[in-house]
């Protein structure tokens, strides 16, 4: 078994996730993500237990995964927990972002995967693809120097009702579409927060999620709801005002069907409104009024932006919420997508080659969970810890750390205490020290 010396913070994060498992298995927790972190090459499950050291061992760790795949709702609350009391402790505002993505996989045999819509099919055009869908929640950040970052907490997986077949009657899953699940993450979320005594929760999702399903179960919760309007929305305006009391409940809706089209056309109402976008301030030319929609089952706040390829549109449940906090809540639901690139393209996401259903679960939110506890490790820490280019000179030496440098960084420290541990104090030749140096540059 591989002897890997993780930062103290870190191995006391691993010990409170882990608190989430049966007493008899949680101990195996902690080595397997360091065999996660420190896996090269393609991210599949063997990787993980090479670089761990684990390989006389692996059949149980495999079988592991079921635990942790059985167990993501309670280990997913405890990286939340984590993440509330490490980097939002004193906002009173929690945002959160919903948003769905898919991993290929192939073979016939993976449980849960079935053909799906595939949002970027690259090169080849091809609109669809074999695989699994994930319905994630990740709550959004501002970072004082870096600007938003995504933290990813739980995934439903979605499975298609004709792809139910190909679930062992067993493990009892039943079918929910996207919108039901994104629903029930919010509600998990809300849940925790609410436990915490931290009440103020927005969730940001794009238009695709702006339907009954998913709204009116979030908005009894209390919950504010940001997202984007399609064109043709089916918007009235607000009720008029009765003079005289009339029998039966009063309307919540209008009379007059509201165009944003129209109203986007339209020459005058327009406003400038200063909002941080993508890390930048900037002025935005919008225009707003209250108006009354079905589908959230009362009045929203309409805001139009003018951007240089046309107007967007988008709602919140809050009338009384700002333009800048509209505007901006929406311009970093953009945090999630690239929460979607790191975790496949740094963590290899959906290269795990396991059938099961609950190691599917377990694998994907293994490097779920891997994300968010590197972005915590290297939230309080300066930018010239955890990145260095000198040996680029023609990289900009200003440019925030990536994902990977935060991840090479971590890599770094635990090799660094490694050493630490085993010369035990005692100073090394100059020589030596270099090429140690070296070394660790090389390996991470």
């Amino acid at each position: 078994m591989a002897s890997y010396h993780a930062p103290q913070d870190w191995k006391d994060w691993s010990e409170w996730i882990a608190a989430g498992l049966h007493g008899r298995a949680r101990w195996r927790l902690a080595p397997l993500i360091l065999g996660l972190l420190f896996g090269q090459g393609r991210r599949v499950v063997a990787a993980w237990i090479r670089a761990a050291g684990l390989s006389d061992d692996y059949q149980d760790y495999y079988y592991f995964l079921q635990s942790v795949g059985l167990r993501w709702h309670e280990l997913g609350r405890r990286v939340l927990v984590l993440v509330l009391d490490q980097i939002l402790s004193g906002t009173p505002r929690v945002l959160l972002a919903i948003d769905d993505s898919p991993t290929k996989r192939y073979g016939p045999k993976v449980q849960g995967a079935g053909i799906h819509h595939d949002p970027t099919p690259g090169p080849a055009g091809h609109p669809f693809c074999y695989g699994h869908i994930w319905v994630t929640l990740a709550v959004i950040v501002r970072h004082p120097a870096w600007g938003t970052i995504g933290l990813p907490i739980w995934s439903w997986l979605y499975v298609r009702r004709c792809d139910l077949a190909k679930i062992p009657a067993k493990y009892n899953w039943t079918f929910q579409t996207k919108l039901e699940q994104a629903a029930d993450l919010v509600l998990r979320a809300a849940e925790t927060l609410q436990f915490l005594g931290r009440k103020e929760l927005w969730v940001v999702s794009d238009g695709a999620y702006a339907k009954r399903p998913f709204v009116r179960p979030v908005l009894e919760l209390g919950v504010t709801l940001v997202g984007r309007l399609r064109k043709d929305a089916a918007l009235f305006d607000l009720p008029p005002v009765e003079k005289i009391k009339r029998r039966g409940r009063k309307r919540k809706y209008g009379v007059n069907r509201l165009s944003l089209r129209k109203r986007a056309a339209h020459r005058q109402g327009w406003i400038d409104a200063p909002c941080t976008v993508y890390g930048q301030v900037i002025v935005k030319r919008v225009k707003t009024f209250v108006a009354t929609h079905r589908t959230f089952g009362g009045a929203i706040r309409v805001v139009i932006v003018q951007e240089r390829s046309g107007p967007e549109f988008f709602y919140c449940t809050d009338v009384n919420a700002s333009l800048a906090e509209i505007i901006e809540a929406f311009a970093d639901r953009s945090a999630i997508e690239q929460v979607f690139h790191d975790v496949k393209e740094v963590w290899g996401s959906g290269q795990q080659q396991v059938r099961n259903v609950w190691s599917n679960v377990a694998c994907w939110h293994l490097n779920l969970w891997l994300h968010t506890l590197v972005e915590v490790w290297s939230w309080p820490k300066p930018a010239v810890d955890l990145t260095d280019r000198t040996d680029s000179p023609w990289d900009d030496a200003a440019r925030r750390p990536s994902h990977a440098d935060r991840r090479k960084a971590l890599q770094g420290a635990c090799l660094a205490a490694e050493f630490s541990r085993a010369l035990r104090g005692r100073p090394l030749p100059r020589e030596i020290g270099e090429a140690v140096k070296r070394l660790l540059r090389i390996a991470v």
